[in-house]
């Protein structure tokens, strides 16, 4: 077997042991997670909290996030998934009532994990406390997208790279343009 089917082999059986995995309170928990992620409403609350409560900081902070999370958006949904089509995991390692809510869009990059991560990744470095937050609940998003079946764990991967790019490429614009008009 080559190092892809390796690959691909591997991610197949991670997936369909996280997919199975879990106890009763798991099951619980990931639906509310999935649907604060969903069109990136638990992104914009945050960054509504941060801009309201946290001054001049949180301001910055909140425009940063959703700066590096639109940039995500665009280069996962717009790009990565249009140049790459992944079918998801089978519906048959997926529980009955994951199934309604899987997008049928194709599973490689996770959108969701870009956003997530896109948008903690701008936060921190203005404000790493509320990064820190955020990076948690990333985490919590990309862990759930597995887990209810709608990704492969190299989806999840590929988003959260393409997300902390994305907060990285936002970070350096400003010193990149200025280079360019000087």
């Amino acid at each position: 077997m080559g190092t892809m089917e390796n690959l691909r082999d591997g991610d197949r059986r991670l997936a369909r042991r996280s997919i199975a995995w879990g106890p009763p309170w798991v099951r619980r928990v990931a639906p509310a997670v999935g649907e604060a992620a969903e069109h990136t409403k638990l992104w914009w609350a945050a960054a509504g909290v941060m801009a309201a409560a946290g001054g001049w900081r949180g301001r910055r902070a909140a425009a940063a996030g959703v700066t590096s999370m639109a940039v995500a958006q665009v280069l996962s949904n717009a790009f990565a998934k249009k140049l790459y089509r992944r079918r998801r995991p089978p519906p048959e390692w997926v529980p009955a009532e994951e199934l309604q809510d899987r997008p049928d869009s194709s599973s490689f990059p996770s959108g969701h994990t870009a956003a997530a991560f896109a948008f903690a990744g701008g936060v921190a470095p203005v404000w790493p406390a509320a990064g820190a937050a955020c990076g948690v609940s990333a985490l919590m998003v990309a862990a759930e997208r597995v887990h209810s079946g709608a990704h492969y764990p190299l989806d999840v991967a590929a988003g959260g790279a393409i997300g902390l790019a994305a907060a990285a490429l936002v970070r350096a614009a400003p010193r990149l343009l200025w280079r360019r008009v000087l």
